[in-house]
């Protein structure tokens, strides 16, 4: 028979997106919850639900006996053969049930559970959704702003932008469109609660990716990246490919990439580095725009102390220390900074004093000894070639790396890196 429940909540389904067996199964479930309310137990009733034709049947199945004793599950002979005149004890006999016959209450509850159901299996589907597109940038339009959360609509879902996860100098208003990142997906008491970020990290690695295509299709890798949300970060990338420049890829002709990703985040300063696998080096380039006279590594501390020339210094650990923050987290190294003559006079302490010497000195700057390796008599052009595909083009670079450092490039042993060391040595 056609039934109005299941019409009703089929165009429901079909708004919250819920599958039609999905429906099918839930509409069977808050019949049988109906049936065990009214008769106590369900174990000889079957369901069937046609969510194409829009049609509920229920079927009870009972036995025929001379006296009942369950009349739930049993059916005496006289009553039976009014229906089927051939019935006879012991047969079974197959009853159709009317389901405006469960009475007014049972049908209004059933429906507040259908209903309960259809939220809950909404809920799973976003759940599931959205797990699978965190980290996935999306556009909504600002519904509702209060103070430690805006509400955003996208595809007509509700998501969450909390206070912690906006940019601390952005306004918005009702209407705005706003661009940010799935970070989480939590069922809480309110219910299932998407959370979005635009101050995540992550936010300007995937706004790199829609902007650069080099990154999208993997010729330039992002290595890390730092962000004081709305006003500075810093992104370390590195070409897959000699032929491609890393940093003016990211940058693009005039400006122009840089520049779109910048004003997207609320025109945040953006520092593109290109990474390099001695820490002393790229923590050099990370410092920038100062520059940087020589890096200490320690690598088992994980701790760095950069030496920097005395007008150099304030560049380096920027306004209220933020440079120094930024390429501390941008390296993974905690960044000490000094000036060239303090370093000097603790040098010449140690020297004085008899201490075994410095720290090991990873990476060093000026004109001394930055000389272009071209320059190097005695450096084939083979080897000028491997140099420059692991990101050396100067002395000083060679020098910080030590042979330990060079070993790590492709194609050079012991004996080469010892060769290069010394042939830039002399």
């Amino acid at each position: 028979m056609k039934s109005e429940i299941v019409e009703a909540f089929s165009q429901i389904a079909k708004e919250k997106n819920i599958e039609r067996e999905l429906l099918g199964e839930i509409l069977e479930s808050t019949i049988l919850s109906i049936i065990k309310k009214k008769y106590g137990k369900a174990d000889n009733f079957e369901i069937f639900v046609s969510m194409d034709k829009g049609e509920i049947e229920i079927y009870q199945n009972k036995i025929i006996v001379e006296e009942i004793e369950d009349e739930v599950a049993e059916i005496d002979l006289v009553s039976a053969r009014r229906v089927e005149p051939d019935l006879e004890i012991g047969d079974e006999f197959i009853e159709i049930v009317d389901p405006k016959s469960f009475g007014r209450r049972l049908i209004v509850s059933a429906k507040q559970n259908l209903n309960q159901k259809l939220k809950d299996a909404e809920r799973d589907i976003l759940y599931e959704e959205y797990s699978r597109r965190i980290g996935e940038i999306l556009v909504g339009d600002v519904r509702q702003i209060n103070r430690n959360e805006i509400y955003l609509n996208i595809d007509k879902t509700e998501v969450i932008l909390r206070r912690n996860e906006q940019i601390h100098n952005e306004r918005y208003r009702r209407g705005d469109n706003v661009r940010a990142i799935v970070k989480s997906v939590e069922k809480s008491s309110r219910g299932l609660e998407i959370i979005v970020s635009r101050s995540d990290p992550k936010i300007l690695m995937r706004l790199f990716e829609l902007e650069v295509p080099e990154i999208y299709d993997g010729i330039i890798e992002i290595k890390s990246v730092a962000r004081e949300p709305g006003e500075r970060a810093k992104i370390a990338v590195v070409s897959n490919d000699k032929r491609i420049d890393a940093l003016g890829a990211c940058v693009g002709m005039k400006g122009i990439r840089i520049q779109s990703i910048s004003k997207e985040l609320n025109n945040e300063k953006i520092d593109v580095i290109n990474w390099h696998m001695d820490a002393g080096i790229f923590i050099s380039r990370s410092l920038s725009p100062a520059k940087v006279y020589k890096v200490i590594v320690d690598r088992n501390k994980k701790k760095a102390i950069a030496v920097l020339s005395d007008d150099q210094i304030s560049l380096a650990i920027g306004r209220g220390g933020q440079n120094r923050r930024l390429a501390s987290r941008l390296s993974g190294f905690e960044i000490e900074i000094i000036k060239e003559s303090e370093y000097k006079q603790i040098m010449e302490i140690q020297l004085t004093g008899g201490d075994d010497g410095e720290p090991e000195a990873v990476a060093e700057s000026g004109d001394k000894k930055a000389e272009a390796l071209s320059e190097v008599s005695g450096l084939t052009a083979g080897l000028l070639k491997k140099l420059s595909a692991g990101g050396f083009s100067t002395v000083s670079e060679v020098r910080a790396a030590g042979v330990d450092g060079l070993m790590k490039l492709p194609g050079v042993g012991e004996k080469t890196a010892s060769k290069i060391f010394d042939l830039v040595n002399v």
